[in-house]
């Protein structure tokens, strides 16, 4: 694996700043940016499902479906 200089360098002072090695560091970053990663995958797959299931409601529909009150309520 081969990484940009300015990269390797942060990391190299984060992993003595730390007292652990470099792959320590290296390992850390891959993990929690594959993490990342994931998560926004997930939320996009969420969201592109939700935009599925409401595509074709009219805009009167929509209100509804988000709770909104489009008339005031009749007087008694």
């Amino acid at each position: 694996m081969t990484l940009p200089v300015d990269l390797l360098k942060q990391a190299q002072r984060i992993a003595r700043r730390r007292d652990v090695n470099l792959s320590t560091v290296i390992a850390e970053a891959v993990s929690e940016g594959l993490r990342v990663y994931a998560a926004t995958k997930r939320s996009e797959e969420v969201f592109n499902g939700y935009r599925k299931a409401l595509t074709g409601f009219s805009k009167d529909e929509m209100a509804i479906l988000d709770g909104v009150i489009l008339e005031l309520p009749a007087r008694r």
